[in-house]
């Protein structure tokens, strides 16, 4: 995957927005003003933070070389995910779970709107 192919899938879900509190060069996605995704898309390699359940970074990072404890990050819930080396399908699985995880930590108002189409 790419950059842009990122961006893209990152914003589809619902209420996402981009934003960049850490300056304009990392990329920083929320739903509900909290992150799910966050990285430098413009470097190479293209990498991004994903939130994770903790027994599934650990089985991830295990598995795979590409991905590693989350940089600057809680390492027990977030990876760090180097996305050129990995198969796109896979990338857009972490990055849904990541989104679905911080959705569930959402009040339940908020949850219930962002299911309203």
């Amino acid at each position: 995957m790419r950059a842009a192919e990122v961006r893209t899938f990152c914003l589809a879900f619902n209420d996402a927005v981009e934003d960049f509190p850490f300056g304009d060069e990392v990329s920083v996605f929320k739903v509900a003003g909290k992150v799910f995704a966050l990285g430098r898309l413009d470097r190479a390699p293209l990498w991004i933070n994903l939130k994770c359940e903790p027994e599934n970074a650990l089985r991830l990072r295990a598995e795979y070389p590409e991905i590693v404890p989350g940089y600057h990050m809680n390492k027990r819930h977030w990876n760090t995910v180097t996305v050129g080396a990995l198969p796109p399908r896979l990338v857009r699985e972490l990055i849904e779970d990541s989104y679905d995880l911080v959705v569930a930590g959402l009040p339940r108002a908020v949850r219930l709107r962002l299911d309203r189409p």
